[in-house]
């Protein structure tokens, strides 16, 4: 069987919606639920164009909220591929906002959530390779593969199985804890 790849640009998803006051929160800000949701959804339909199948979301990494979101402003949120596994991928999400009188635009937050695409049957299913491009193409992918190296060293250091706190309370005594 030969193996399938295709280009980022054939999955990347690029949505605008505009932020309406049923959006905010109570200091008039855009909920971040709500931006939360939006990229859920971006992130599903990028990941189900690349693989072809319907897609769940696995994880999400780091989500930073860099600039509040005010009601009025044009929000667009751009998803790409940076990574595929054998059955999972790393969507790349970028939130941008515009104030659509002044034009002045701000970044505010990039993401990445983890999808893995289901047949029929609710199993896990292959999906198609990627075609790296470009530099930004290959960085892209090898920072997505060293977080998911960093998030499974952190996930085995911290188990509980090989975790003992007392080799880690010195470590705790600059933090806002008491220890029983």
């Amino acid at each position: 069987m030969e193996k399938i790849f295709k280009h980022k640009a054939d999955s990347e998803v690029l949505i605008s919606q505009l932020m309406l006051p049923n959006n905010s929160n109570f200091s008039g800000k855009i909920h971040g639920g709500f931006i939360l949701s939006l990229m859920d959804q971006i992130a599903f339909a990028c990941a189900s164009k690349h693989s072809g199948n319907y897609c769940v979301t696995a994880s999400v990494n780091t989500v930073d909220f860099l600039s509040p979101i005010e009601v009025g402003e044009l929000v667009t949120l751009k998803a790409s591929i940076n990574y595929v596994g054998s059955s999972s991928m790393e969507v790349g999400i970028r939130v941008d906002s515009e104030n659509i009188r002044t034009g002045e635009r701000k970044h505010c937050n990039s993401s990445y959530f983890i999808m893995v695409a289901k047949d029929e049957f609710g199993h896990t299913t292959k999906i198609p390779g990627i075609v790296l491009e470009s530099d930004d193409d290959i960085r892209r992918f090898l920072k997505s593969v060293k977080r998911q190296e960093q998030k499974s060293a952190k996930k085995n250091q911290m188990s509980e199985i090989n975790f003992h706190s007392q080799e880690y309370l010195d470590q705790l005594k600059d933090y806002n804890v008491k220890i029983l």
